[in-house]
């Protein structure tokens, strides 16, 4: 299973399409708010698929999602190579966002019960984290690639490798273990899963902790990263090396991601103080406006996605009963609310203080958290 999740891992993440697809829409003669408006569609049909798939996981089999959203990103990528326009890119984020929809909840459940069935719950932090980690290892593979490939292809020879990486993708997925047996139909379909799912939310208010701090870590420096390459180009380096300074960044996620192993010992305290660590490493290397400033951003960036693994740990040791994927995707579903929220605010802060200042406020929310944290682990030393 361990395999299997690490080649899917990284095929899902292999998208050579990834760092051109906005010089795609560019050069089709989209302006900045039409491509803005592409992005918030990718995240409202994310919203909008989020709770039901993690539902639809939990009643038929979450394997047969993990080999179906792959599918559909194929044919999204298909799409804007043969037909770039402002309504082909717009159904190849449809499609591309119910991609995510069907794996986010169905595969963290499938993973952590496995690991689960075979006694090695204890291991989830370290295989999720090294799977994370090598899904940014394809991102740095894919952009470096991307480059040669369009030079020598165009966008049709990015867009052929993005939809094989994708079809391989879905193949791997069919080689999932699963053993669990899924819940017996009902007269109310997946909304009986879906309030099975949220019993568990009212059967243990810690739950409903661990669900609210998965988007309050994610969601912030994920929508983040959609601006790195504007941040980096104001620190006034040539656009050739602006592709270097992305992979420092991805660089520093990768060795978050492996390093959720001996991070899941951490208790509120240390997470509080991880988090807060990050934010300030954020917003001085935003602020520096300088080319070194990025390797600050880059640690910020490992300290958040640490910190994400660590928050679906501590979401999925606490839940109980059939609707693990279910409340998955409810936490899914509250990142892509964060996140839509976080692309509007940007667009205010970006435009009228510059991308350093925006990063830098952005990171003002990780403080509160960090806070809250903190007192919900002062509390539990009280008690």
């Amino acid at each position: 299973m361990t395999a299997t999740l690490h080649a899917y891992a990284f095929l899902d993440e292999f998208v050579l399409l990834y760092p051109v697809y906005v010089l795609l829409f560019a050069d089709s003669g989209l302006s900045v708010g039409r491509i803005s408006s592409l992005f918030v569609l990718w995240s409202l049909t994310g919203v909008l698929l989020e709770v039901p798939s993690g539902a639809w996981a939990d009643a038929v089999s979450r394997r047969t999602l993990l080999w179906l959203g792959p599918l559909l990103g194929a044919a999204g990528f298909a799409l804007w190579v043969l037909v770039p326009s402002y309504w082909a890119f717009a159904a190849g984020f449809v499609l591309w966002g119910a991609r995510g929809a069907l794996g986010s909840g169905a595969l963290e459940a499938l993973v952590y019960e496995e690991l689960e069935r075979a006694g090695a719950a204890d291991r989830y932090a370290r295989v999720m984290g090294r799977a994370h980690a090598l899904g940014q290892v394809a991102v740095m593979a894919a952009t470096a690639l991307a480059g040669p490939v369009l030079s020598a292809g165009g966008y049709r020879a990015v867009g052929a490798a993005s939809v094989l990486a994708s079809l391989l993708c879905a193949a791997v997925a069919t080689r999932f273990p699963e053993h669990r047996t899924p819940a017996a139909p009902s007269e109310d379909g997946w909304a009986a899963t879906l309030r099975a799912g949220f019993a568990d939310v009212r059967r243990d208010r810690s739950v409903l902790g661990a669900l609210l701090l998965v988007p309050a870590v994610t969601a912030v420096w994920g929508a983040l990263d959609e601006y790195t390459p504007l941040l980096v180009e104001e620190t006034g380096v040539p656009d050739t090396d602006v592709p270097r300074l992305l992979v420092l960044v991805w660089a520093g996620v990768t060795a978050g991601s492996l390093l959720s192993g001996p991070a899941e010992r951490l208790g509120r305290a240390g997470l509080a103080a991880l988090l807060a660590g990050a934010a300030l490493a954020l917003a001085a290397g935003a602020l520096t406006g300088k080319p070194a400033g990025i390797a600050l951003v880059a640690l910020a960036f490992g300290g958040f996605q640490l910190a994400t693994v660590l928050a679906d740990v501590r979401l999925q040791r606490r839940i109980e009963g059939a609707g693990r994927a279910t409340l998955t995707s409810v936490a899914g579903l509250g990142t892509e609310l964060v996140t839509v929220a976080v692309y509007g605010a940007y667009g205010f802060l970006g435009s009228a203080f510059g991308h350093g200042a925006a990063f830098a406020l952005c990171a003002a929310p990780y403080l509160t958290t960090a806070l809250a944290v903190a007192l919900a682990a002062a509390r539990g030393r009280k008690r």
